[in-house]
C-alpha cells in the first residue's frame, strides 16, 4: 500500500461538535469564541484524530478527552497573550500535534506565529493544516530549537513564545529567551510540578537573564509565565543536544 501523505484525508474531513464539557470550561475560564472560530477548532481536532494512527501525534483518541486536553488546554495561554497587539509575533517550540499553537492562531489572527518542528513529516503536517484551516498567519520552520535560537533571522525577533510538554523549565529556558525580544514573555503550559520545577530552574534564569513572573492554575495544568529583563549570552543556546543532555 503506498505511503499518504499528511492530510489525504482532507476530503473526509468534518467539523466536530464540541463537547458540553469543554463548552463550560470556556466559559468559566473566560474564553469566549466566535460560530467560525468553533467550526475551525472542531475541524482541527478531526484532523488531528484522523491523521494520528500514522503519524502518532497523540495518545489521547476520545473526541471529548480530546476537546478538553487538547484544545481547552490549548486555549488556556489566551489568558497571558490576550493583550499582544496586531503584528506581535510569538513562536511556538516541538509543535508537534498543533497544540497550543493551531488553536490559539484560530482565536489570535493579529499575531504572527512561526511554529518550530524537527521532524520534518510533522512539519509538513502543521503547513498543510494552517493551509487547509485558513491561517496565513502561520509559517512552520523543520529546524532544531538550538539551530533557530543561533538564526539571527529569529533570534530576539519575537514577543512571545510557548510550550506544551517539551520538557523542564531549566531546558526550556534555553530553548526559548534567545529567541525573545527584551521584555517578551515565555508562556508554558506545565502541570502539577510547576512550581517545584521552576525552584529547580532559577540558577538558569539567572543565567539567562529571565523572571518567573507568575503560575497560572487552569482546569487542565498550570500555565507558568516568563519575562526577558536582559539580553541572551550569546553562547546560548547551545550546540543541538546540548541543553537536554545538560541542562543548566
Amino acid at each position: 500500500m503506498p505511503d499518504r501523505s499528511p492530510l489525504t484525508f482532507i476530503s473526509e474531513a468534518e467539523t466536530r461538535l464540541p463537547s458540553e464539557e469543554f463548552t463550560r470550561l470556556c466559559v468559566n475560564f473566560g474564553i469566549e469564541l466566535t460560530p467560525d472560530e468553533i467550526k475551525r477548532l472542531g475541524l482541527f481536532l478531526d484532523l488531528l484524530l484522523k491523521n494520528n494512527e500514522r503519524m502518532n501525534l497523540t495518545a489521547i483518541k476520545e473526541p471529548d478527552a480530546a476537546w478538553r486536553k487538547h484544545i481547552f488546554d490549548g486555549l488556556t495561554p489566551i489568558c497571558v497573550l490576550h493583550d499582544l497587539p496586531a503584528g506581535a509575533k510569538l513562536v511556538d517550540l516541538g509543535s508537534g500535534s498543533g497544540v497550543p499553537a493551531i488553536p490559539l492562531a484560530i482565536v489570535m489572527p493579529q499575531v504572527q506565529f512561526t511554529l518550530v518542528e524537527s521532524t520534518r513529516k510533522k512539519a509538513r503536517y502543521l503547513q498543510m493544516l494552517s493551509e487547509v484551516l485558513g491561517l496565513p498567519q502561520v509559517q512552520v520552520i523543520s529546524e532544531r530549537i538550538e539551530t533557530v535560537g543561533q538564526d539571527p533571522r529569529y533570534r530576539e525577533q519575537f514577543d512571545a513564545v510557548s510550550a506544551r510538554a517539551l520538557g523542564h523549565l531549566r531546558i526550556l529556558t534555553e530553548f526559548s529567551l534567545p529567541l525573545l525580544k527584551l521584555g517578551g514573555k515565555g508562556v508554558f503550559i506545565k502541570g502539577g510540578r510547576a512550581d517545584e520545577e521552576t525552584l529547580e530552574a532559577k540558577r538558569a534564569l539567572h543565567m539567562l537573564h529571565a523572571r518567573h513572573e507568575t503560575h497560572i492554575a487552569t482546569p487542565t495544568g498550570t500555565i507558568t509565565v516568563l519575562s526577558k529583563v536582559a539580553a541572551t549570552p550569546k553562547k546560548y543556546p547551545r550546540a543541538v543536544g546540548e541543553p537536554k543532555r545538560s541542562p543548566l
